[in-house]
């Protein structure tokens, strides 16, 4: 019987493999409730249940064995497309500072230029660090209070002081981890490559 390691990881049907789907599955019609219907008060709590359901699938695929290979790859995809869409949409409405939403844009911008490019250029996989989970999660948040800050609610500016409260440190925390990220990289980048060539060496020697 495979264990975990030797080929459960390999699975795809797998509940927070479900969840992630369900999370890019979800974002029309956020964009639907913000840009067409103008319900910033429905958007704002569909994109923070959005942001909430990533710390559930991390959650079960940890507790209950439920880690893939497919999850490891579509969970940091997943979050990068819902900043993009969610961030952008609300750009469109004035839904959240300007600036805050540019920096935020940008970093994840940077992130992903560089993920792939370490990827092509054969790094191994780079795990998220406890800096960049906690500045994504308050991120998650802060965009939503800003939307619900911004609509007709009563609680509207209490919401938008919710933002700043979660959106700094959470762009601190980002930015810091940004900064980590590249000796990380690097080392993926030189462990990559010796990996590859350690077969070639072997053979040679042989």
């Amino acid at each position: 019987m495979p264990t975990l390691a030797e080929g459960g990881e390999d699975r795809v049907l797998t509940v927070p493999n479900l969840i992630t789907a369900l999370r890019l599955a979800s974002l029309p019609l956020y964009l639907w409730l913000l840009l067409a219907r103008d319900d910033r008060v429905a958007a704002a709590v569909l994109l923070g249940a959005l942001g909430a359901t990533d710390w559930c699938d991390g959650y079960v695929a940890r507790h209950f064995h439920q880690v893939s290979n497919l999850g490891k790859i579509l969970d940091p995809v997943a979050d990068r497309v819902l900043f993009f869409v969610g961030i952008v949409g609300i750009i469109v409405v004035d839904g959240a500072p300007l600036w805050f939403s540019v920096l935020v844009l940008a970093r994840e911008a940077v992130i992903s230029v560089a993920t792939v490019t370490l990827a092509v250029l054969g790094a191994s996989r780079i795990d998220v660090t406890w800096f960049g989970k906690a500045g994504t999660f308050g991120l998650m948040f802060a965009f939503p209070l800003f939307l619900g800050g911004t609509s007709e609610a009563a609680a509207a500016p209490a919401l938008w002081v919710l933002g700043y409260l979660t959106g700094i440190p959470g762009l601190v925390l980002s930015y810091y981890a940004a900064v980590l990220y590249a000796p990380i990289g690097l080392r993926a980048l030189r462990e990559g490559r010796a990996a590859r060539a350690a077969p070639q060496g072997a053979g040679r020697g042989g």
